[in-house]
């Protein structure tokens, strides 16, 4: 009997203390915030210009947007990003707008090079001027509970510039612009560098202009490809950014993996933008 009164003593004092932490415990809830405010250095218009690349364009400004808890303003890190698009696409229907993530800082300066790297990359036309808009996003961990700042909108004309170099830009010129594709998904020899007749012809790169070049292609098996601009040469390559994306994505010239990817056994398009760093596969 002595022991069955110390157990129900026992039990009774555990769920007394379970009770207390639950009462005691406290929810961290997010209040809200003031969304940042946006300033620039100047509205612009802005005709951007190859030999002043290297020139202070614009220094963006903005405030804190003091992130509130009911613990408190919040000691976590903010995250913004800058985004960039064309007027009316309301930073959703473009495809290309521009994202430039900025670390917890309250400003970030841009010389004219940056500004039309950015505009390179939303495949805009040199020397035709675009109503510009951009907004700072400032966001907690995991990209959480985003506060938007006001839109800024400017004129910007760009000049002829490029996300990647394209063949025939090297110093010493020595390919005049040529494209090839060589890898172990194609009906020829294994990653043959230079390609032998007649697949130095048939992988060979249609140049639409400077900046633009396609191919059409039987793919015989899976495996990958690199592109080159030299027969015989590896070090002036062209490589996927990011593997096993076979449809479409970024690349560089770095002799360097990961390849592009094979889509398949199929006939495909591959088109290759060297302005905004892009390619793309479409089956034919």
């Amino acid at each position: 009997m002595k022991n069955i009164f110390k157990y129900i003593l026992s039990a009774s004092t555990l769920v007394i203390v379970f009770a207390s932490c639950k009462k005691d415990e406290k929810r961290v809830v997010f209040e809200g915030g003031t969304a940042p405010v946006l300033t620039a250095s100047s509205a612009g218009p802005f005709v951007l210009l190859q030999p002043d690349k290297d020139k202070l364009a614009v220094t963006f400004k903005w405030t804190n947007p003091n992130y509130k808890f009911n613990t408190g303003v919040s000691s976590q890190d903010v995250t913004y990003t800058l985004q960039i698009d064309t007027a009316g696409s309301n930073f959703t229907k473009n495809a290309n707008m521009q994202e430039v993530a900025i670390a917890n800082d309250l400003s970030v300066s841009y010389t004219e090079k940056d500004l039309n790297t950015f505009l390179t990359k939303m495949a805009l036309t040199a020397g035709v001027t675009y109503n510009i808009e951009m907004r700072i996003k400032a966001t907690l961990v995991n990209n959480s509970v985003p506060l938007y700042s006001n839109v800024l909108k400017m004129k910007v004309t760009p000049y002829l510039d490029f996300a990647v170099e394209p063949p025939g830009t090297l110093a010493n010129n020595y390919n005049d612009g040529n494209l090839w594709a060589t890898g172990d998904c194609f009906p020829s020899p294994d990653w043959s560098n230079p390609l032998p007749a007649p697949y130095d012809a048939t992988l060979k790169f249609t140049k639409i202009d400077k900046l633009h070049y396609e191919l059409i292609v039987d793919f015989d098996k899976t495996g990958g490809y690199k592109l080159i601009q030299a027969q015989g040469n590896w070090d002036t390559q062209y490589h996927a950014l990011v593997a096993n994306t076979p449809l479409s994505g970024e690349f560089e010239k770095k002799n360097s993996d990961p390849q592009f990817a094979s889509p398949g056994v199929g006939k495909y398009k591959i088109e290759v933008n060297f302005q905004t760093g892009k390619y793309k596969l479409t089956p034919q």
